[in-house]
């Protein structure tokens, strides 16, 4: 497993013993479990746990997100860690998944989670709306911007952000979804470059709002 580096306390901060935890049951457990390659224990903590937390600042206070395609926790877990004043429903369609989730969930002690089996087109069926859209929705992962806008955006409410962890062809992925962007009307489309000097490489975050004044 890799080393905790210097800079998951100043990400952290008071809940890096909750971090660490974390991080430690996804190596000791993750790959046993098939829910994580052979090789990503040795980068745990650099290219999954402090790339998927620097999102953290930019949760809504208070607010209620929707974190799709979950898997693992990445970046659902870490950031009902990161951000214990945030509301986050992690939604999965693996059971194998799913129970992780409810399993990790309880080990940690977390109160701002609750676990959805269901995909993101199945969201508004199973009741987890009625409370309102969700504030923000993030994803890591999932799919191209063209496919994953249109099954995220009914589910933020006007003026909702949308919060997608991206890799370095994200400009080409906007580029290919401008369509697909004005059909949902979203819009204040920005990529934003999170952890220069704290993580080896950047976390390109896809930050846009949906509804409202485009």
């Amino acid at each position: 497993m890799e080393s905790e580096p210097e800079s998951a306390l100043q990400v952290f901060g008071d809940r890096i013993e909750l971090a660490r935890r974390f991080t430690a049951d996804l190596a000791q457990f993750g790959e046993q479990l098939g829910l994580i390659g052979p090789l990503e224990a040795s980068r745990l903590w650099s290219r999954h746990i402090i790339n998927c937390a620097l999102v953290g600042p930019y949760l809504r206070a208070g607010g209620r997100v929707g974190d799709v395609g979950s898997g693992v926790g990445l970046p659902g877990l870490v950031l009902a860690i990161a951000r214990p004043d945030v509301d986050l429903v992690l939604i999965e369609p693996m059971e194998r998944r799913t129970d992780w989730l409810l399993a990790e969930t309880q080990r940690l002690g977390l109160t701002n989670v609750t676990v959805l089996r269901a995909r993101a087109e199945e969201v508004a069926g199973t009741g987890a709306l009625e409370a309102g859209r969700f504030d923000q929705v993030t994803a890591r992962a999932v799919s191209a911007l063209s496919k994953l806008i249109p099954l995220v955006a009914p589910l933020v409410r006007p003026e909702g952000e949308l919060l997608f962890l991206k890799g370095a062809r994200v400009s080409d992925e906007i580029a290919a979804a401008s369509a697909v962007i004005r059909k949902h009307r979203v819009h204040d489309v920005e990529v934003l470059e999170l952890g220069a000097g704290v993580v080896p490489e950047v976390t390109r975050l896809f930050r846009a709002t949906v509804g409202g004044a485009s």
